[in-house]
């Protein structure tokens, strides 16, 4: 309860409204908090808690359960705390953590999709871990956060599904048969997500919205969508965005910041950024062309 949550670990995040208005939390949410030194008792939460540690080495000792692990935690380095439990930790000076809070039923979701059965889809308990996957999305999340989450939802969508796919690689070994076919959207049902894209644009996106769509789960839905398409889901609304941005400029009806807007992007820096990484040039570039 919230009653129990220490004044340095901060409470979860707001539920936000989905597609069917229904409020529910993110997929992935992030936050750094602060952890003090001596015995520390961590809150349980809801959902699954990476604790990726940032800054100078600290040595801890950390008790799960009837599990007792000792050592020293290094920058980047996560520690895994399963919803609906708590861990005990004792630090033997102040630390910081970067939290990633993933939701349990994604996790059982790409389970599903990675056909692992329901025992082994289930996150263990674990320290002291160092993955460079792991590590990138969450300082991706972090500067997400920085920035007031320009990449939007889709984004954050797409690194939560990453992430809850990558830690039961990690703790069930799971590798995809080199024989298995890929398989894509069939193409009335592709048709539909791209019309719901186009007529959508100028909206915050998911994962979600787009497999509802499309009438698949998030998990299998992701893969289906890249086959079909030659790139991840939010990576081709991106594209999109840039190219209804690009269209408007060379249209020359609208301010930088109204087309920012009717395009999807957070601000006008924003899309200024995306462009040149997509298209190697900048709205006032686009919007002077004869193109």
């Amino acid at each position: 309860m919230s009653s129990d949550r220490p004044s340095c670990y901060p409470t979860p995040s707001s539920a936000v409204p989905g597609a069917d208005g229904a409020s529910r939390l993110p997929l992935l949410d992030v936050l750094t908090s602060p952890v003090p030194a001596g015995l520390f008792p961590s809150p349980v939460d809801t959902r699954h808690v990476l604790c990726l540690h940032l800054g100078e080495p600290v040595p801890v000792s950390y008790r799960a359960g009837r599990v007792e692990r000792q050592g020293v935690r290094l920058h980047g380095q996560f520690c895994v705390v399963p919803a609906g439990s708590s861990t005990l930790w004792t630090l033997s000076s102040p630390a910081r953590s970067l939290l990633l809070r993933l939701s349990p039923s994604l996790v059982r979701d790409t389970g599903d999709a990675m056909h692992l059965g329901e025992r082994n889809a289930e996150l263990a308990p674990s320290i002291h871990i160092r993955d460079p996957q792991i590590e990138h999305i969450g300082w991706m999340m972090q500067v997400e956060e920085r920035e007031a989450y320009p990449g939007g939802r889709l984004f954050i969508d797409s690194l939560a599904s990453a992430l809850a796919a990558r830690l039961l690689v990690l703790q069930s070994r799971y590798r995809q048969p080199s024989t298995a076919s890929p398989r894509a959207l069939p193409a009335w049902r592709l048709k539909h997500v791209i019309e719901y894209i186009e007529t959508n644009l100028d909206q915050d996106l998911t994962l979600a919205e787009l497999a509802a769509v499309a009438g698949f789960s998030v998990s299998h839905f992701k893969p289906l969508f890249r086959h079909a398409t030659g790139k991840p889901a939010h990576r081709f609304v991106l594209e999109r965005r840039v190219e209804r941005a690009r269209w408007l400029l060379q249209e020359g009806r609208h301010s930088i910041t109204d087309i920012a807007v009717l395009a999807g992007f957070a601000h006008a820096s924003h899309m200024a950024r995306c462009m040149r990484q997509v298209l190697g040039v900048s709205p006032s570039q686009v919007a002077r062309s004869d193109r």
